[in-house]
């Protein structure tokens, strides 16, 4: 969570990140990784601090995000993997809202997950790209969602004058939101496999 006055440029940072992950993402997978750090750091970091510190907040968002990037760029092995596990971890949670309300089982996660990492580790190049490709799609959908002003997101940031960033849920109850990231994850692989991301 963020201070709510900083909810429009922490989304526009979502938007461009996801933008040169979604477009870009193998050619520039260790920025990628480090700008994935960054993000998933300072949002652990800053949900552990009260929403009435507001200082406390940023502290630990900077802090968390530094702690995050530098994780990611120098385990960049690793990185592969978690990105394969992320990617699968990422596609039970959104199939399953998509066609049940709640959290997935844990097996379906940690299945999807695991597999995942083994095919990030043995297809890296392709599976880099689809991944940052469709993390990428996700990101910018998120961020503008975010800078358009979600209801949701505004209703539930109104009542403590924090942004809390809902990478999963983006849009309770828009339909289409599934089948936008599925488009523009598809644009963002064409792209790559044919521009950005060819083998030099």
């Amino acid at each position: 969570m963020l201070p709510h006055s900083y909810e429009l440029p922490a989304a526009v940072l979502l938007v461009l990140g996801g933008a040169l992950a979604c477009f870009a993402g193998y050619r520039l997978f260790r920025l990628v990784l480090a700008i994935y750090g960054l993000m998933f750091g300072a949002a652990i970091a800053s949900s552990m601090i009260g929403p009435t510190n507001t200082v406390a907040i940023v502290a630990a968002a900077i802090a968390g995000g530094i702690v995050g990037a530098l994780i990611l760029m120098f385990a960049y092995f690793v990185g592969i993997a978690l990105v394969g596990a992320g990617l699968g971890a990422l596609v039970a949670q959104v199939g399953w809202n998509y066609v049940r309300v709640g959290d997935p089982p844990l097996v379906l996660i940690a299945v999807l997950a695991l597999l995942g990492a083994i095919g990030a580790m043995v297809l890296q190049r392709y599976v880099i790209i689809v991944a940052t490709a469709f993390a990428g799609a996700w990101t910018i959908i998120v961020g503008a969602l975010a800078a358009a002003g979600n209801r949701t997101a505004a209703r539930a940031a109104a009542s403590t004058d924090v942004w809390i960033l809902y990478p999963t849920t983006p849009a309770p109850g828009n339909r289409w939101v599934p089948f936008a990231w599925i488009a523009l994850g598809l644009v963002g692989t064409a792209v790559q496999l044919g521009i950005t991301g060819k083998k030099r």
